[in-house]
């Protein structure tokens, strides 16, 4: 048997010590994502809802604002130097509450449920207080969103060529 050292014993994620800089910005991410997500309950439910879905409610322009106030957190990890795939996963957060929130109140409804800003704050805090914590999920989220984008895009780019067949059998009485 080898001896042990005392390096070895030490778990694998190791957790940085609180300091008062660090602090702020993770209170400033979770003030953020609870005034975009979860300030306003629903009477009469157990739903909270924020400022996002509520700025979703003006057309056009309702849900840039919604993501440009939740890139401050984006900011904010940047700020920390969390691992570029973190970043990445909560740029993909964003991007998927953008584009579904930009579909008339069903985009609102996403918001919602989705949460982008809270899942966003989520990932900060963990990622900024376990700098060497396992970023597996997060490769796995991020190549999942990637892989979905591509499937799906190759099966509209299908759906265009089989459409386009299928009028001109119509137009060339085929």
């Amino acid at each position: 048997m080898f001896p042990v050292h005392e390096k070895q014993k030490k778990s694998p994620i190791e957790v940085l010590p609180r300091d008062e800089a660090r602090e702020h910005l993770l209170t400033i991410a979770d003030i953020i994502a609870k005034v975009m997500d979860t300030t306003i309950r629903i009477p009469g439910t157990s739903w909270y809802i924020g400022l996002d879905p509520l700025l979703g409610l003006i057309p056009g322009i309702g849900d840039v604002l919604a993501n440009l106030i939740g890139t401050v957190i984006l900011g904010l990890a940047t700020r920390l130097q969390l691992p570029r795939v973190v970043l990445a996963r909560m740029s993909l957060n964003l991007l998927i509450n953008g584009t579904v929130g930009a579909v008339p109140i069903v985009g609102d409804l996403f918001s919602v449920w989705f949460r982008s800003h809270s899942r966003n704050a989520a990932l900060l805090r963990d990622a900024a207080m376990k700098p060497d914590r396992e970023t597996h999920t997060d490769w796995f989220y991020v190549g999942g969103i990637i892989g979905g984008t591509i499937a799906l895009l190759l099966l509209m780019i299908a759906f265009i060529i089989w459409l386009i067949y299928k009028l001109w059998m119509m137009v060339s009485g085929g």
